[in-house]
């Protein structure tokens, strides 16, 4: 009997010992992603659209502090570029094949790229599963320091990526009854529609570059990991 305490005193203390031994994912940031088809539309609009667009989308994520995989990511930026089979969301028809590029912050060290690709893996499930192509350059993710509501976004990932958003106003309702009709393409833990000033890709790797400004489809938001 006491042979049996201490064996599974000892397991239970190894146990412990391996549980301490993970590495955490504990992070907070803000988001934003825009896509070549509107978003914040009513039926009519989507059906227009629907399956002749919106297979193309650029979503970029900012830490602002935290770990992955207990690798400080403090104000590190990484950004996903998608091209799609079909409409990106759209409930009754698949999307895939996703290719995609990813584009990591340069400053990042060996450790922190490695755990930045890893982190936008996990915000996006299956998305980035064939990842075509990563590129280390400077990103830049801002959002205005006015606006409480985090609207307005900047992105500039080196000279590959950009995206520019400001609020929804009153004129961008035309059928009155407007909602997000596309989940984001991240996690996230709040999330609101916004308009797409500037939304462009220009790099290789995925067999599409594009320009698809003043679109309602924006999408803003933030995220926490707690892993």
């Amino acid at each position: 009997m006491k042979s049996l305490t201490i064996l599974a005193l000892s397991a239970a203390l190894a146990a412990t010992a391996f549980g301490a031994g993970l590495e955490k994912s504990r992070l907070h940031g803000e988001y934003v992603e825009a896509r070549n088809a509107d978003n914040f539309v009513g039926p009519c609009f989507q059906n227009s659209e629907i399956n002749l667009t919106g297979n193309l989308a650029l979503s970029a994520w900012r830490i602002g502090s935290g770990s992955f995989d207990g690798v400080k990511l403090d104000g590190l930026s990484v950004v996903a570029v998608y091209r799609a089979n079909m409409t990106l969301g759209d409930i009754h028809n698949s999307a895939y094949p996703v290719k995609s590029v990813l584009i990591v912050e340069e400053t990042a060290s060996p450790e922190q790229r490695l755990a930045l690709q890893k982190f936008a893996k996990k915000m996006t499930g299956d998305l980035l599963q064939d990842v075509q192509k990563v590129v280390y350059m400077p990103v830049s993710l801002t959002f205005a320091e006015n606006d409480v509501h985090k609207s307005q976004a900047t992105l500039k990932a080196g000279n590959l990526a950009e995206i520019t958003t400001r609020a929804i106003k009153e004129g961008d309702s035309i059928c009155t009854h407007e909602d997000l009709v596309y989940l984001p393409l991240s996690k996230l833990d709040h999330h609101m529609a916004a308009y797409t000033l500037t939304n462009k890709f220009t790099g290789d790797g995925i067999d599409s570059k594009w320009s698809s400004p003043e679109k309602r489809s924006a999408v803003v938001g933030t995220f926490q990991l707690n892993d």
